[in-house]
């Protein structure tokens, strides 16, 4: 990275960019609403479950100027952002949702919320991960706690999490993908059990889209 590159990327004016799309939202609260997706390169956590461990290493992925992936937002029908990763807080995204506010677009970020919040969000989803705690402004911030379940254990680590959460945060658990028809029954269970929780699905892999 050149001095200069370096200056724009502390600025977040350059971004490692893994992929930019147009699609629908697949999981949580937002699910089956359109919104350009941009996924961030980059991401330390390590979960063996992740389905985009392609996004891990910020090194593959092309700097790339955070105005010309606004410019292709902007071009859609539908003025949602999804901002993913990899993780996406590790960079500074001021710039990003700052450009998209003046276009009129809505921001919703994904993350697990482990450095220190940038950006202006209409929508926080926080999904924490137990390699590293989320800090506590997101679980104060977030729209939707989002807890990947993989096995009768993480129950208790959702509840752990959902205790932190703000009172109007909406609750909700997905199955990993990997064993989603054996864990699908236990989570069906478990919210009929504690209706606080919702249950989320990653209805973009049924769908075949991305």
């Amino acid at each position: 990275m050149t001095e200069e590159q370096k200056i724009l990327f502390d600025q977040g004016k350059l971004l490692p960019l893994m992929e930019d799309f147009y699609t629908i939202q697949g999981e949580g609260h937002n699910t089956g609403k359109p919104a350009y997706f941009i996924r961030l390169g980059g991401c330390d956590m390590g979960c063996w479950w992740c389905d985009v461990k392609e996004s891990w290493d910020a090194s593959l992925h092309p700097l790339t100027e955070t105005s010309l992936i606004i410019e292709r937002a902007a071009k859609q029908p539908a003025k949602a952002v999804v901002v993913t990763g990899g993780e996406p807080v590790l960079y500074n995204l001021d710039y990003l949702c700052n450009e998209l506010k003046e276009k009129g677009i809505k921001t919703y970020l994904e993350t697990a919320g482990v450095k220190e919040l940038t950006g202006q969000w209409d929508w926080i989803c926080l999904s924490p991960k137990k390699g590293s705690l989320p800090l506590l402004e997101y679980f104060n911030r977030a729209d939707e706690l989002k807890v990947i379940i993989h096995n009768e254990g993480d129950f208790r680590w959702a509840e752990l999490n959902a205790g932190k959460a703000h009172p109007n945060c909406l609750l909700f658990l997905q199955p990993e993908w990997s064993v989603h028809t054996q864990i699908l029954p236990l989570i069906v269970n478990y919210v009929k059990e504690n209706p606080e929780w919702n249950i989320s699905l990653q209805t973009h892999k049924f769908m075949n889209i991305p």
